[in-house]
């Protein structure tokens, strides 16, 4: 097992590349991007880091250097061929050759696009603007590259002994997450803490940890690339990016309103199975299922990403029951900030009522509260995300207004549109 504290202890004396491989990204991301190349391949996109913890000042913990010296290393980097021959001879959701030769031929040969870095107001503003199969490959790779800067800059300094310590401490929380939570009989849980991670190293330890802690009961990792390593199941469908693009490009309320479940029609051309999973808050998750089309309710299921989780799942088994679907042979994925405490009681919850599932992030990946001094590695929220398509700005709306993104023009103009309220702010942790 890798010595973390050393290699940790390392970094402040010599370059280590945070970002090692382009299989180092959540599994959807790669789906979409298929997905993305099929339909719009030349719609130009751009992305923006968004910091929505702003009492985390980056620009003043993070060397604006190092950041450069990063992300200018993940634009030197190619599919190798062992990470090709992986993912076109892989079997993923129990089908083969899920990626298309064409699709293949072009991620062998993808090199990042060129990145826009300034600082404003002790903030960084990072922009990857491209086509959009190329420029949504960013997100990832950006958000890992930022959140490890971060705790590299707030462990630089201190010694082999107390970073031994340090990781000790955070062992010691994760193993007895893990400890609570197989005492729960039917769990399935897979890890989704790529984005918000405390470091490459560590989210590879915690997903090892919990595939000894909870065997069966861990069903894999979005990380394509640990997947690869570990000889896991790579698990993920599909983001709020693909709506939320959609939805820009739309000429006209009438086309707006229709965009979400346009995405959806387009996904279901292509996938079947488990990968047909609704997610439905980025315009507001009541709106959504009150003019979704028949077609819908046969999906296998639905992930639950904001807003009050019992309540977005209460309103989705009522969906399925009024469409005349049976619940129980429904899927609910929950993901949005989950802890233990959580998982145990939403699992107690709807467990039997529908076939539950947890995507477990940043408090699996990047749990350091409390463990060093003025509480540096406190988990805060940090999102890439699409906020422009051909100059047309993006809206997300969420169940969760402090998680809405866009203009506030156009968001005023998207709720009157699909008939979304205020709606009730929650505090976003992570």
């Amino acid at each position: 097992m890798i010595d973390i504290a050393s290699r940790v202890h390392d970094h402040s004396w010599r370059i280590d590349p945070i970002v090692r491989s382009l299989l180092d990204t959540d599994f959807y991301k790669l789906l979409m991007c298929q997905s993305v190349r099929r339909v719009a391949p030349d719609v130009r996109v751009a992305f923006e880091l968004i910091n929505r913890s702003g009492n985390v000042r980056l620009a003043e913990i993070i060397d604006e250097g190092e950041l450069r010296e990063q992300l200018d290393h993940v634009r030197t980097l190619r599919l190798t061929r062992g990470e090709s021959t992986w993912l076109r001879g892989n079997t993923f959701y129990g089908k083969r050759q899920m990626f298309s030769a064409p699709f293949m031929e072009w991620l062998e040969g993808l090199a990042l696009p060129p990145y826009e870095l300034e600082v404003r107001d002790g903030q960084f503003a990072l922009r990857f603007e491209g086509p959009w199969p190329e420029a949504m490959m960013w997100e990832i790779p950006a958000l890992a590259i930022v959140m490890e800067l971060r705790s590299r800059a707030v462990l630089k300094g201190m010694g082999k002994f107390a970073l031994q310590v340090l990781y000790a401490r955070a062992m010691t929380r994760v193993w007895e997450k893990g400890e609570r939570l197989k005492r729960i009989s039917g769990l399935r849980l897979a890890d989704f803490g790529t984005r918000r991670r405390h470091g490459f190293l560590w989210q590879d330890w915690c997903v090892q940890a919990m595939v000894e802690a909870l065997d069966d009961s861990f069903i894999g990792t979005s990380n394509c690339l640990i997947a690869k390593k570990r000889d896991l199941e790579a698990i993920g469908t599909n983001a709020h990016e693909l709506p939320m693009v959609r939805a820009a490009l739309a000429r006209g309320d009438a086309e707006l309103l229709e965009a979400p479940y346009k995405v959806l029609e387009e996904w279901q051309e292509e996938h079947d199975g488990n990968l047909r999973i609704i997610l439905p808050d980025t315009y507001g998750t009541k709106a959504f299922l009150e003019r979704a089309p028949d077609w819908l309710a046969s999906w296998t299921g639905m992930r639950i990403d904001s807003g009050d989780p019992a309540e977005a799942a209460e309103t989705a088994i009522a969906w399925w029951a009024s469409r005349g679907e049976d619940p129980r042979a429904k899927l609910l994925i929950f993901s949005d900030g989950l802890d233990v405490e959580e998982i145990e009681a939403l699992h107690a919850r709807f467990m039997g009522r529908v076939k539950v599932s947890f995507g477990w992030g940043t408090l699996l990946t990047n749990d350091f509260g409390g463990l060093v001094e003025g509480d540096g590695l406190a988990p805060f929220s940090l999102v890439c995300k699409a906020v422009e398509a051909e100059g047309r700005p993006t809206v997300k709306l969420s169940d969760n207004p402090e998680k809405a993104t866009g203009p506030k023009g156009e968001v005023e103009r998207y709720r009157r549109v699909f008939g979304v309220g205020e709606g009730r702010r929650v505090g976003v942790r992570v």
